[in-house]
């Protein structure tokens, strides 16, 4: 089965390719960004001038794809024929790394939000049957993501042990969220050092981070669409401490800010990437 990130492209930085700020993508010198991270949902089929700048950028830039829709941890069964529209996407763009959330967004209908999981182990026995059977599919290994929850049912177990019992019943990889970690470490006062630490090192193959809204100094908003705070730079440089300068991902979905804040909050990764690799 076809592996994720090649060792040479570990140190790099990425955004997710926004219509909002297209031109600018469009427009970036070499050395902005190293990759650009799509969801196949809004761009298989697409044609007309958008469709040509996505080949246009995929032609300068590798792409990384970060699914929506999935379900993973649904009820219903896996939608085989859009995992095969995928699958043809992503060899068609020769793309590294497909990810999705450990969480679930249908039932009879897509719900538009990721639901959290049950921490049982039912659960993890239902999820991981269900990555088998996306990797098969996809005929390489996908990678899941931690994800931010506000409301938690049945939890048998905590998130780290949750997130590892999955990984290694389903034998796949994770997008480590830095930002996640961090908003549920307030939300659900855990450590999030303590979550880094209990994490099977070798499962993580990428990660991203985010900026978050306070709604309150114990509620956390996971949005995107704020700078990164000074506590998740700290975390994500104990998450190279630790797992290495993965490639990384700067989310961005909405209030875009001047497209040369965004270029140094990638500096700030790449600082801290290149710090990480020098200690090692």
């Amino acid at each position: 089965m076809q592996t994720s990130i090649p060792p040479e492209a570990k140190a790099s930085v990425g955004l997710g390719l926004r219509r909002g700020f297209m031109k600018d993508l469009q427009a970036a010198p070499a050395g902005d960004f190293d990759f650009l991270e799509v969801a196949p949902e809004n761009w298989i089929g697409i044609g007309g001038a958008h469709g040509a700048a996505l080949r246009a950028l995929a032609e300068r830039y590798p792409l990384s794809c970060h699914g929506l829709s999935l379900s993973l941890g649904g009820p219903s069964p896996l939608d085989v024929d859009f995992l095969q529209e995928v699958r043809s996407f992503l060899d068609h763009y020769n793309v590294p790394l497909y990810s999705e959330h450990l969480s679930y967004c249908s039932d009879d209908g897509h719900l538009y939000d990721l639901l959290p999981l049950p921490f049982t182990e039912e659960a993890v026995r239902h999820v991981a049957a269900r990555i088998r059977q996306a990797q098969d599919i996809l005929g390489r290994r996908l990678a899941v993501e931690n994800v931010s929850y506000y409301a938690a049912p049945q939890q048998d177990m905590d998130e780290v042990t949750f997130t590892n019992a999955v990984l290694r019943e389903a034998d796949c990889d994770l997008l480590l969220d830095v930002n996640n970690v961090y908003v549920n470490s307030i939300n659900h006062g855990f450590d999030p050092q303590a979550f880094l630490a209990g994490i099977d090192s070798g499962r993580v193959v990428a990660m991203h981070i985010a900026g978050h809204f306070d709604e309150s100094d114990t509620l956390k908003i996971d949005t995107h669409g704020a700078s990164v705070k000074p506590v998740v730079w700290s975390l994500l440089e104990q998450a190279y401490a630790r797992f290495g300068a993965q490639p990384t991902l700067l989310e961005r979905d909405f209030n875009f800010p001047a497209f040369a804040e965004l270029v140094a909050e990638l500096q700030t990764i790449r600082r801290l990437q290149q710090e990480g690799v020098n200690r090692g």
